[in-house]
C-alpha cells in the first residue's frame, strides 16, 4: 500500500492529527452490544479504536505507521483498555477469528487503485462474521465501487456520498 503523506512524520506533530471520530461512526459503534470484538484498518493514532475501547468492545487497531499504533497502544494502556495494536498493511493483515465490526474510516482513498480497493474490501468481508458490521467512510468518489462491493450478500444500513455501513448477511 502506497501513501502520499508520511504518516510517522505527521503523528509524531503530536496526538489526534486527523481529528475526532465522525458521528455517524460514534452512533454505529454505540450501538454495538458490548463486547463486541472490533477490527480497526487503517487506525492510524486510534481515534476510532481507542473510541470503540472506551465503549467496552475488544479492539484490534491496524496500522502501517508504528508512530501511529505506538501512540494508540500507549494511550489505552494508560486507560486500561482491551486493545491491541499490529503494525501491517491493510491488504496483507489476516485474522483466524472473525469481527463483529470492521472500521475502514478515510482509508480505502489511500491505496493506490481501485485493484486494491477492491482487494481491501474483500479482505474485510472475510474477517466480517455473518452478521456482522462494516462501517466505510470514504470520499464521494470511491462510493459507486464501494457501494458496488456491498449488493450482494450485504445489507446496507446506511449509504450516503461518504459512508456505507452494511450488515453481512
Amino acid at each position: 500500500m502506497g501513501s502520499l503523506v508520511d504518516y510517522d512524520v505527521h503523528y509524531r506533530k503530536g496526538r489526534g492529527q486527523c481529528g475526532d471520530p465522525f458521528p455517524p461512526i460514534v452512533a454505529a459503534l454505540e450501538t454495538l452490544p458490548v463486547p463486541a470484538r472490533i477490527l480497526d484498518l487503517g487506525c492510524g493514532q486510534g481515534r476510532d479504536a481507542l473510541l470503540a475501547a472506551r465503549l467496552g468492545h475488544e479492539v484490534v487497531g491496524v496500522d502501517l505507521s508504528s508512530v501511529g499504533i505506538a501512540q494508540m497502544v500507549e494511550d489505552a494502556e494508560s486507560e486500561g483498555l482491551n486493545l491491541e495494536g499490529i503494525v501491517a498493511d491493510v491488504l496483507d493483515y489476516r485474522s483466524r477469528r472473525k469481527f463483529d465490526a470492521v472500521v475502514l474510516d478515510r482509508v480505502l482513498h489511500l491505496l493506490l487503485d481501485d485493484d486494491e480497493r477492491a482487494r481491501c474490501l474483500q479482505r474485510v468481508g472475510s474477517l466480517t462474521r455473518k452478521g456482522g458490521v462494516v462501517l466505510v467512510a470514504d470520499t464521494p468518489r470511491h462510493a459507486p465501487q464501494i457501494q458496488a462491493f456491498f449488493a450482494d450478500g450485504w445489507d446496507v444500513r446506511k449509504r450516503t456520498k461518504n459512508y456505507t455501513f452494511a450488515h453481512k448477511c
